[in-house]
């Protein structure tokens, strides 16, 4: 009978603190993060038994700098693709086949109020803008809209854009991402053109938020938001306002590093680190109720 080998961290850690220095959004984060993994792994703190707790180790500190939610050592149950990006694409694919394309939910309520469920991602907008549409379209007709964001942990910022392009009359500047690569800033404007029919920009529209909800759902629920569009109902969001890409370093392992930053064109800031504040603060389990309950106050006024 053979013994285990135990798993090797200098590998892992070696290649961690390369796409830090080369990637992260943060240069001198990056260096300080680099340093803090050289110096753990010098230490030994990073003698794991096995992928999983090598993971939860290293994803602390990674985090303790500037707590960043982004930036992670992902643990897979299942190997890995070792292509960039490959893990992350192929765990969504099966999300998104068993949530009916990310809207796995359209209601209609009392009152002729429609609630639309995204989650449990906003997934890449190739795949996605069939199903948000036709979701989209049939709330279209509503009187007043509640986009639930609850278990919704991010996603594409195309996406993003292109629900809101719904939920809006006319082409609106929503966000500016600053990418590290190329020190270039890109713009993200709702579309000129739905597939379908918008909701529009006028009826009242409400969007539930809660402690799971992260990253491109909370750009989301803060685009809206900031344009007086939206009221958000329930609880803060998760804070993560990076957008991240991935690379395999370990049959088992993922490290997602932020490569850009949020800045919201009327707020001039993001949520990064302190989440998305809700208009009406309530437990996200009472969100839905306070919602319906706020919209059918307003279509009576």
């Amino acid at each position: 009978m053979t013994t285990p080998t135990k798993l090797a961290p200098a590998p892992v850690i070696d290649e961690t603190a390369r796409l830090l220095a080369e990637h992260y959004v943060f240069p001198e984060i990056a260096e300080q993060l680099a340093d803090l993994l050289q110096r753990r792994l010098a230490e030994r703190a990073y003698d794991a038994d096995d992928a999983e707790e090598l993971a939860r180790l290293v994803t602390a500190d990674l985090q303790s700098v500037n707590g960043d939610r982004h930036l992670r050592l992902k643990h897979h149950a299942e190997p890995v693709p070792p292509k960039q990006g490959a893990a992350t694409l192929e765990a969504m694919r099966r999300d998104f086949d068993t949530s009916l394309g990310g809207a796995p939910r359209v209601q209609l309520l009392d009152g002729g109020v429609a609630v639309v469920e995204l989650a449990p991602m906003l997934f890449p907008l190739e795949w996605a803008a069939e199903p948000l549409s036709a979701a989209l379209t049939l709330a279209s007709r509503a009187q007043a809209l509640i986009v639930d964001l609850r278990s919704n942990r991010g996603g594409d910022p195309d996406t993003v854009a292109f629900v809101c392009s719904y939920l809006l009359d006319e082409r609106t500047h929503l966000n500016t991402m600053y990418w590290r690569s190329g020190e270039r800033s890109e713009q993200s404007w709702s579309l000129p053109h739905v597939p379908g029919a918008r909701f529009g920009g006028s009826k009242p529209l409400y969007v539930l938020s809660s402690d799971t909800t992260f990253s491109a759902a909370e750009e989301l629920a803060y685009d809206l938001q900031q344009l007086g569009r939206a009221v958000v109902v329930g609880e803060p969001t998760r804070g993560g306002a990076h957008p991240c890409q991935g690379w395999t370093v370990h049959p088992h392992l993922e490290v997602t590093v932020p490569v850009g930053r949020a800045v919201n064109p009327v707020s001039g800031t993001n949520w990064e680190g302190t989440g998305v504040q809700p208009d009406i603060p309530c437990a996200a389990v009472d969100s839905l109720d306070r919602a319906h309950a706020l919209a059918l106050a307003r279509l009576a006024d």
